[in-house]
Order: structure tokens, then C-alpha cells, then sequence
């Protein structure tokens, strides 16, 4: 096992240049893909959740391991539906627990040759593509959006295109209109038509040159760097956002500014990169309150960081965490106590601190789940905690694989252990 003892620098200044957004590459490459293209989309992430999927995509192997890529599962699942040819595909163990049957049975309902390999609901899954005719389908809204996204990606090859109502409480809306918006980015013709259903019609995507903004998920732990810094004048610049983006986890600034951090843009030209420069204001909440329906994966980052400044919190919408790279849930309570801090969960749906300490365990080593936002939501608890311990560390290549480099550029001290 490898683990890194972190020491944060007692001023904090830098310029990042954060990795290309794994949702947006992760998707452009699908719809690419379906549009017969041959020039990759510009500025993909270099993560692994992507790498995978160039691989799979170009290379189209009889056996296509996604590895612990969830995104890359979902959405090539889809493809392989409605793609010539017979594949299996699997992941890692943990892939391998991770439940698909929702999305395997909207699209046999399409018309897809989808058979489970193993356990009944989950990879891998051998997949004969073809043709698929279509239509309407439903499909509850409080699942993954992954799910939803897979399938209206496939929504322009069908037959009669696609009509999806969604069912129940819509999560991760902002994903979904990521999707959407990037389907038309290549020619579809895809809108909500109601509160609750998206129409897809039957119109060929084409290809067309893509540029990938960066990554605003990659963007929050610097935000909660700043945040944490006793550094009256902490500045940290991001290149490559943009104003206006559609990312979801871009709420992170509206977020942000209640913990103190100020976002200024160099520009506000919307659809054009620009560097965003943080700042501290001194501003700090009695609480705070959220429901994170539509950031999910913003979660991880809020806890560690409210509970390092003393801010009581209550977060809501958590219900997907526990069927994520790990149980967050459980994750995260069990790692926070190790600091000192008693988190408490409601049906694994939200969590709860409202100050209570417990005794912190000496030297403390956070483990990483083989989760990357484990890793990088834990790393800036070291401008509080120095020589803080993450083991594992190099989980942060799923998303972020220059994380540890980028905070030793800003300062950090990133000393590693070889551990039995």
C-alpha cells in the first residue's frame, strides 16, 4: 500500500491549469462515436475514466474492460446496443457490484440483446448490437442520470428516435440537460417537451469539431483550499472554465462564495475558456443547509470542509452516494470520526453534523476506497491538519491525474510512504 503525508504551505498562491471535464469528454466521445466521426474531440481529459473509453470506442475489442470507469459502463453499454457486433463487457470488483439492471431493462424494452454473464442486475454483460426500433419508454428520474444519459445518447439512431418520460423526483437534472445540450452540439434535434419527458427524434448526429471545457469538479477542491487556508490573502487562478458552463458541479461557486471564497472571471464571453481567480472574503455561515439533489458528487468536499471550519451542517439528495466508486456514505462518516468529528446519516440519504467531537486518532491515515473524490475532498484537511495521511493516493487518476503534482506546484509537501 502507498500513502502520501501532506504538509500544506503556510501561504497559498498558484495557477492551475485543471484537467479537461471527464462528463463532458466521457460524452462527446459516445455521440462522436454515433456521428461516424473521425477527428477525436479537442482538450479530452487525460483521466482514466476516458482513456478507457478511447480504447473501447477505436479499438472495439470481443472483451472491453471499463475497469472502474461508471460513466464509460453506462454509456457504452448503450453504444454496444445499437453498434454491429457482439461484445462483453466488465469492470473491476467493484464495477462488478455496481447495479445496471435499470438501464439493461429500458433498453431490451427498446429491442436491445443485452445477457448478464453473472449475477442477475449487474456486469458484465454480453451485448449483440443492432438496429433498435425505438419509441416510448419510461424510467424512474431518481436513479443515476447515467443511466438516462446513456439512453437518450442512442436516442437519434433509433428508429422512431426516442421519447423518455421520467418518472417520480428528477435528480441530477443538470447532467441531463449536459447530455442534451451536447447532442445537439452535434446535430440532434433533442428538448424537454414537458417537466418530465424528453423527445428524441430520429435525426442523424454529425460530426463536427469539439472542444472540451475543463473540469469545475476538478475546480471544488481548490475552492475548498482557499476556503481552509488561514491565509488572509489565499489566491488561486483556474484556467480553461467558463462562465455560464452547463456543467452541473459549476454551482460549486455560488456554493463557495457562502464559505468565504469569492469567484472572479477574466472573462464573462460565454462558451469561451477563461481563467477564474479565488479569493477569501472572511464570510462564514452559522450553518449550513443543502440539498445536493443536482451535485452529488459535491458532497465529499462540502462535508470535509464545513466540518474543518466548525460549520454545522445538513445535506440532502445523497440517496446515489451509496452506489457510487464506494459506499460515500459510509465512507465518509467512518474517515471524518478518524479527524475527530461524529457524522451521522438519515436512511443513507443525507448527512447531519451538528458539532459533535469525538477524540481524533493520532496520525491519522484516511483510506481512500479506491475512490479518487475520497482522496482529493480529504487532501485540503492538511491546511488544518499537517502531515495528514491519505493512503492510496493514486485513486485521483480516475479524474484528476496530476492532483498531487498540481498541489505540490501550489506548495504542498507530498512526502510518500511505503507501507507494508
Amino acid at each position: 500500500m502507498r500513502q502520501y503525508v501532506i504538509t500544506a504551505p503556510a501561504e497559498l498562491n498558484a495557477l492551475i491549469n485543471l484537467p479537461a471535464s471527464k462528463s463532458i469528454s466521457n460524452r462527446a466521445l459516445t455521440i462522436h462515436a454515433l456521428s461516424g466521426g473521425t477527428v477525436l474531440p479537442d482538450n479530452l481529459s487525460d483521466c482514466d475514466d476516458t482513456d478507457v473509453m478511447i480504447k473501447a470506442l477505436q479499438n472495439m475489442p470481443d472483451v472491453i474492460d471499463i475497469k472502474a470507469a461508471g460513466t464509460a459502463m453506462r454509456f457504452t453499454t448503450a453504444y454496444l446496443s445499437v453498434t454491429e457486433g457482439t461484445h462483453v463487457i466488465t469492470g473491476t470488483e467493484r464495477m462488478r457490484q455496481r447495479p445496471i439492471g435499470v438501464l439493461v431493462d429500458a433498453l431490451r424494452f427498446l429491442g436491445a440483446d443485452i445477457e448478464y454473464e453473472g449475477e442477475q442486475g449487474f456486469p458484465p454483460l454480453r451485448i449483440t448490437g443492432r438496429q433498435l426500433e425505438g419509441g416510448r419508454i419510461e424510467i424512474r428520474g431518481d436513479i443515476s442520470s447515467q443511466y438516462i444519459s446513456a439512453l437518450l445518447m442512442i436516442g437519434p439512431s433509433l428508429r422512431q428516435g426516442l421519447e423518455l418520460r421520467l418518472t417520480g423526483n428528477i435528480i441530477s437534472r443538470p447532467y441531463i440537460d449536459l447530455t442534451l445540450c451536447t447532442m445537439r452540439d452535434f446535430g440532434a434535434k433533442a428538448e424537454w417537451v414537458g417537466s418530465d419527458t424528453i423527445k428524441i427524434h430520429p435525426h442523424p448526429y454529425v460530426p463536427t469539431y469539439y472542444f472540451i471545457e475543463n473540469d469545475w469538479s476538478a475546480a471544488s477542491y481548490w475552492y475548498e483550499m482557499v476556503a481552509l487556508s488561514h491565509d488572509a490573502n489565499a489566491e488561486v487562478k483556474l484556467s480553461g472554465l467558463m462562465d455560464g458552463s452547463l456543467q452541473g458541479d459549476s454551482v460549486v461557486k455560488y456554493l463557495f462564495s457562502m464559505l468565504g471564497v469569492k469567484t472572479v472571471f477574466d472573462s464573462r464571453e460565454r462558451g469561451v475558456p477563461t481563467t477564474v481567480t479565488l479569493r477569501k472574503t472572511g464570510v462564514r455561515p452559522a450553518r449550513l443547509d443543502y440539498d445536493f439533489i443536482n451535485q452529488p458528487d459535491m458532497a465529499q468536499t462540502f462535508v470535509v470542509c464545513c466540518a474543518m471550519l466548525g460549520i454545522p451542517f445538513h445535506f440532502k439528495g445523497l440517496a446515489t452516494l451509496k452506489i457510487k466508486e464506494t459506499d460515500r456514505i459510509e465512507a465518509l462518516k467512518t474517515e471524518m470520526r478518524k479527524l475527530g468529528f461524529v457524522i451521522r446519516d438519515v436512511d443513507g440519504r443525507e448527512l447531519i453534523w451538528d458539532g459533535e467531537r469525538c477524540e481524533p486518532q493520532p496520525d491519522a491515515a484516511i483510506d481512500t476506497y479506491e475512490d479518487h473524490r475520497m482522496a482529493m475532498a480529504f487532501a485540503p484537511a492538511s491546511l488544518l491538519i499537517p502531515g495528514l495521511r491519505i493512503n492510496n493516493p493514486h485513486v485521483v487518476s480516475k479524474s484528476y491525474p496530476h492532483f498531487w503534482n498540481d498541489l505540490q506546484m501550489a506548495g504542498f509537501e507530498v512526502l510518500e510512504n511505503e507501507m507494508a
